[in-house]
């Protein structure tokens, strides 16, 4: 495949930029309304929707899924965004634990919830029915946010809909936090998110960029500003692999890589340090970031992308040990895996082999059992005579995040209480904290629902007591 950099270097710069959107974006087609039809009939309307029990924004399913099959779309929006704020984000990103909730799932497929989500949102925005109403009156209280990831955002949405001033604080360029940088455009295209936060200005939300606290501003002067103060700043701190990357020349962090790429495709930036173009990839780690940077090194005219796995592979059935309606453990390829991979399970990295200028040339591989101790803590155990070794010119390990990084200059400590929707305080009574800065690296619809939450929260019992 040729990279996206081979355009002809004599393109008009506004051009090469257009290229390089059009390259990048969205390409799964829409449902036509038949298909959509088809698939919301298949819904049940179960006596007990388990579907709904698995969503965290406890989204109506069976009632907006009736209305689609009716062709009420007017209807089937209002029901969903009652409960959603921003389908357009969970219909595209969300990995549909409603899904795995359906009760056609027991044996067969579920119904396409995520899809007709999407279709409702997008049938709604063609149609000119996104309201959002500016609050009646203000109840002149002042509430930061600092980060507009999905979190921010959401909190931002209810605050502002019950009468509090809301300004959010971005260190970025552009407001969206991780759906902007960290989500390639495959996956959500920005003008998505460019969509709805121009609504959001629009009822009154203000939004200060390329602002960050401890160096734009002071956290003593948001303090004075402001009444509350809220932390989404996210979950940024990478998991280190046990071999040190920062000797390496051509080892990155995942978030670094597909941070990058997004600034650059939308021209934030001018050239690229990390460049997949004509090489052999390896990526480290099986999940939703490692997958994102398969498809982007594809697209970029990657050589070949290997992914390494320590997991075993899953059964290409569900597994017994995750029976409906838990999350299944079963196989499954991603889009980006179906553009071009080698998937390698049941492996672990050893040794990253370097030239003379300490570039990785390749990596060697063994085996690995994955147990737990006595102490609930992961071990690893390297299965002798099974190393191998791979060709490798860049590496990118994506496994995981283990916490947020601290505000510059703030003195305020909180600690991860994982969907404890009561614990939202941090040790100054001025700040809350939600998103993946309180329950750890999670779901685009556990960051939404948890900025909701704590809007309710706040109205319910901070200002009202």
């Amino acid at each position: 495949m040729d990279g996206f950099l081979k355009y002809k270097r004599e393109l008009p710069e506004k051009q090469k930029v257009a290229e390089r959107i059009k390259h990048f974006s969205e390409f799964t087609l829409p449902f036509d309304t038949q298909k959509e039809q088809e698939q919301s009939a298949r819904c049940m309307d179960c006596g007990v929707p388990f579907c709904h029990y698995k969503c965290p924004l406890d989204n109506n399913i069976s009632d907006f899924n009736k209305a689609a099959f009716e062709g009420r779309w007017k209807d089937a929006y209002q029901i969903l965004s009652k409960t959603n704020p921003f389908p357009e984000f969970t219909g595209r990103i969300c990995p549909a634990p409603c899904e795995q909730g359906c009760v056609l799932g027991i044996n067969s497929d579920a119904v396409t919830i995520e899809e007709i989500e999407k279709t409702i949102i997008e049938k709604a925005f063609e149609n000119n029915w996104i309201t959002i109403e500016k609050p009646k009156e203000r109840n002149g209280i002042k509430i930061a946010i600092i980060g507009s990831g999905p979190a921010g955002l959401a909190a931002a949405y209810y605050l502002n809909s019950y009468g509090y001033t809301v300004s959010v604080y971005e260190k970025d360029k552009e407001p969206g936090g991780l759906l902007r940088y960290g989500i390639p455009d495959f996956k959500l295209n920005k003008s998505v998110i460019k969509r709805r936060i121009e609504l959001l200005k629009e009822v009154g939300i203000q939004f200060y960029t390329q602002t960050e606290i401890g160096k734009n501003i002071s956290s003593e002067e948001l303090e004075q500003k402001y009444d509350k103060i809220i932390l989404a700043i996210g979950s940024q701190k990478e998991r280190q692999y046990d071999i040190p990357l920062d000797t390496f020349t051509n080892a990155y962090y995942a978030m670094d890589y597909l941070t990058e790429t997004n600034k650059f495709i939308s021209d934030e930036i001018s050239k690229k340090k990390i460049n997949a173009n004509g090489k052999h990839v390896i990526v480290i780690g099986g999940g939703d970031t490692g997958s994102d940077c398969i498809g982007t090194a594809n697209r970029e005219g990657a050589l070949s992308v290997t992914e390494l796995d320590y997991h075993e592979k899953p059964p290409k059935e569900r597994s017994e040990s995750t029976p409906w309606p838990m999350d299944a453990l079963q196989y499954k390829d991603s889009t980006s895996h179906e553009e071009g991979s080698q998937r390698i399970f049941k492996n672990y990295a050893t040794q990253f082999n370097t030239d003379e200028t300490n570039t990785i040339i390749s990596i060697t591989i063994s085996e690995v059992k994955i147990g737990i101790d006595q102490n609930g803590n992961r071990t690893k155990e390297i299965i002798s005579n099974t190393s191998r070794t791979l060709p490798c010119d860049l590496l990118l390990v994506a496994i995981g995040f283990t916490g947020s990084v601290a505000i510059s200059g703030s003195s305020v400590t909180w600690h991860k209480q994982r969907f404890n929707s009561q614990n939202y305080n941090t040790s100054n009574p001025k700040y809350f904290t939600i998103g993946d800065a309180r329950i750890g690296a999670s779901l685009v619809v556990n960051a939404i629902a948890d900025g909701r939450n704590l809007a309710k929260y706040i109205h319910t019992n901070d200002f009202n007591q």
